[in-house]
């Protein structure tokens, strides 16, 4: 009998689970690849040989192509990696042959307040603790990729600083008059380190480097992981790299990763991590696991690469969008999509009863404190009231021209009449409505779910991105804004307004894509506004330009690209069994 998840913690399944995991032998048997194409780390984790697989299945059509997002969350999450399990597990009961696609977790979160983003209950991806901790290095590729351009960029400021042009010929430099006050590029690390945000580099001597202010952003949000999402094939990926922005000289122009001569390094440490990584549902369906920037501060997706291939080796291959439809959907649609020329079938927006009623007047949960009482009751006012949320987001999938299926994970908690209210607004705003328990359930859970997909994937869609490149990027930032977050415009600071005045004159950076920040708590920029906020403009504060990724980053708001670690963060009960060896604790 499965574990019951009312009565054990998610590493506890995950445990039990794991002792009767596939072997990466036998996944790559199933998925038809050949035994070079695997690369194994360990007995249950493996890369593949992702350029291997698409030569050799090029001319094979690809499967269905399934994407899961969500309405817009509470600060606990409502199950979207849960329900991407859930529903890979599903189709796999259904006898589909299905593949799955995921980022690969952060440690900031996991060791903070939102845990590992394995899913839950009887829909996870395992085996947890590689999942959750590292896997196969990929994230510290990322982080040693990047900040070895913040090393070659302080190191070449501070030999400009110390020596002449003469001097600098001798050591084979030339000036290169990098401004200070322009730095575009912060360092990073893997984990919510409020502490490094900003701070001062350089003291010391002149052999100490070159003072100036500096800072932390977290990992994920790299441009390097952004190209690793994006890049379609190592060639790609090199190309990408050399045109990362680091700095401005003192004229306003761009000084690259190539002109510091440090991208071919870069690229050095990602030539492994560009090949997907290999792990399973707890039932034993494959799962790509390659890329993990947050969808708030980053491009919010798996991997291009990690999607190609399972298009071709699967019937159905379900990938997952971070966050909301606001931002994870919205650059799945227009950036991913762009990149990637692929076209989804069908949509899933993942809805629980808990986020409807905080959209509709519930007081808004807090992590680690308990659950407001009003969520302990029926509620079916606040349940109708938040259902605009969904449906606005109903309307954005729609708008690309995809057919949305509203999945509500349900909790055993929710009412009948509040799932029957979610049901009737949402089918009546034009999308498909399932309930499933695959938390508690796992594939047996989703088998309305999974029937449901494979009937919006038969019928046939009309996808169309949201806008063209040609478009100037001030209207496409509105655009976003109103099409998508429901705003009325778009308004821009001091510091915002001339950088994208300044973009929109440079032929490159004018056609790149749009990869907005902002909170993933609410349609609009204000984290504590919930429902479908009506009258309000989107406040962009800075524009970023990640031209090796392919985008422009307009920043929303006060988001901030490091977060903070809680007062009760999850590392305090995260420990080893001493005796086996085992971790336990993770979420």
């Amino acid at each position: 009998m499965p574990i019951d998840p009312t009565k054990h913690a998610d590493w506890e399944i995950a445990e039990a689970a794991e002792k009767n995991m596939k072997t990466v032998y036998e996944l790559a048997e199933k998925l038809g690849l050949e035994k070079h194409e695997l690369l194994p780390h360990g007995h249950y984790v493996a890369k593949v040989d992702f350029k291997s697989v698409l030569g050799r299945l090029k001319d094979r059509p690809d499967c269905k192509y399934i994407d899961v997002t969500a309405v817009t969350p509470t600060p606990l999450g409502e199950g979207k990696s849960t329900t991407t399990m859930g529903l890979t597990q599903g189709l796999g009961k259904r006898g589909k042959n299905v593949i799955a696609a995921i980022r690969q977790p952060s440690g900031g979160p996991t060791m903070n307040i939102k845990g590992s983003a394995a899913g839950g209950g009887l829909s996870q991806c395992i085996p947890l603790t590689p999942f959750s901790l590292g896997l196969t290095g990929d994230i510290n590729a990322i982080m040693n990729a990047h900040n070895l351009a913040m090393v070659a960029l302080t190191s070449r400021m501070q030999h400009e600083f110390n020596y002449n042009d003469e001097q600098l010929a001798k050591r084979k430099l030339k000036r290169l008059n990098i401004d200070p006050r322009n730095v575009e590029m912060k360092w990073i690390m893997d984990f919510c380190a409020q502490a490094l945000r900003d701070i001062v580099i350089g003291l010391g001597g002149k052999q100490d480097g070159f003072m100036m202010n500096s800072g932390f952003a977290i990992a994920v949000s790299s441009e390097v992981m952004a190209i690793l999402a994006v890049a379609t094939d190592l060639k790609d990926m090199r190309e990408r790299m050399g045109r990362i922005v680091v700095a401005y000289d003192k004229q306003g122009n761009p000084v690259t990763t190539e002109d510091l001569g440090v991208a071919g390094a870069m690229t050095a440490w990602m030539a492994e991590a560009i090949n997907p990584n290999l792990l399973q549902t707890i039932e034993g369906q494959p799962v790509l696991v390659h890329a993990g920037p947050f969808a708030n501060i980053a491009i919010g997706q798996s991997s291009i690469i990690a999607d190609r291939v399972g298009l071709k080796l699967g019937d159905y291959h379900v990938t997952e969008s971070g966050f909301g439809a606001d931002i994870g959907f919205e650059k799945f649609w227009n950036l991913k999509c762009r990149f990637s020329g692929l076209k989804p079938n069908a949509a899933v927006i993942v809805a629980t009863i808990r986020a409807l009623k905080c959209h509709g007047g519930a007081p808004i949960p807090v992590p680690g404190k308990p659950m407001p009482e009003e969520y302990k009751s029926e509620n079916v006012g606040w349940v109708e009231k938040g259902t605009a949320n969904l449906i606005q987001h109903i309307n954005t999938v729609k708008k690309a021209g995809i057919n949305p299926v509203v999945c509500v994970n349900a909790f055993f908690t929710d009412t009948d009449n509040e799932i029957k209210a979610v049901k009737r607004l949402a089918e009546a705003a034009g999308a498909r409505v399932a309930v499933s328990k695959h938390w508690q359930f796992g594939g047996e859970g989703a088998l309305e779910l999974a029937d449901a997909v494979v009937d919006a994937c038969n019928e046939p869609n009309n996808f169309k991105l949201l806008y063209e490149l040609s478009m100037p990027l001030r209207q496409r930032i509105e655009t976003i804004a109103k099409e998508v977050y429901g705003a009325d415009g778009a308004e821009f600071s001091p510091e915002a307004l001339a950088k994208a005045k300044k973009m929109e004159e440079d032929p490159e950076i004018s056609k790149l894509g749009v990869c907005m920040v902002k909170t993933h708590l609410s349609l609009s920029d204000n984290p504590n506004i919930k429902g479908v906020p009506k009258g309000w403009k989107l406040s962009v504060r800075d524009i970023l330009t990640y031209k090796g990724a392919g985008f422009v980053v307009p920043v929303a708001g006060a988001i901030k690209l490091m977060p903070g670690t809680s007062s009760d963060p999850a590392y305090r009960r995260v420990d080893v069994d001493v005796e086996t060896g085992k971790v336990k604790g993770l979420f």
